[in-house]
């Protein structure tokens, strides 16, 4: 975990903007007070946020390029906890490619809200809980909606060519 080169709070007025927050049933504890933060925060920045459940990890791409077609930004949260087998590197890599690949073959911004961590302390300190260290969730949403709204502004040069 680190913070170290973060940029400061900012705010991008996302008044107008849709966000669509895909999210894993997996390790509910964690992964809902992300996905409470991500809500607080999409409405703090005047986006309209609609939710969607999966059930794991490898569920969140198929769910994420759906949306992605539909919304101007989405934002994937989940938490994968490493065990004792190779599945969670297979599970982290796959996921993180997932995403990557549906933004760029979209043209929508994703939040990459995963959390990869050693055990349930780690992903607690992550999740915008009460005294966690982080907020993932909330810098998910933030990440998404500040290209979102840079996005919009190139797109706008475009209509006026």
């Amino acid at each position: 975990m680190t913070a170290s080169g973060a940029p400061e709070d900012y705010s991008p007025n996302a008044e107008g903007y849709t966000l669509a927050i895909v999210a894993t049933r997996w390790n509910a504890r964690i992964v809902d007070m992300m996905r409470e933060r991500a809500r607080d925060t999409a409405r703090e920045l005047g986006a309209k946020a609609d939710e969607y459940l999966v059930d794991g990890a490898m569920e969140l791409p198929v769910v994420t390029q759906a949306c992605a077609r539909r919304y101007d930004a989405v934002v994937a949260l989940g938490c994968v906890i490493r065990g004792k087998t190779a599945h969670f590197e297979v599970v982290c890599d796959s996921v993180t490619s997932g995403l990557t690949r549906v933004s760029l073959d979209e043209g929508t911004p994703v939040g990459n809200g995963v959390l990869t961590v050693e055990d349930e302390d780690q992903a607690y300190e992550r999740s915008g809980g009460e005294d966690a260290k982080e907020d993932r969730g909330a810098l998910a949403v933030r990440a998404a909606l500040s290209a979102a709204v840079e996005l919009g502004k190139v797109r706008a040069l475009h209509e006026r060519d």
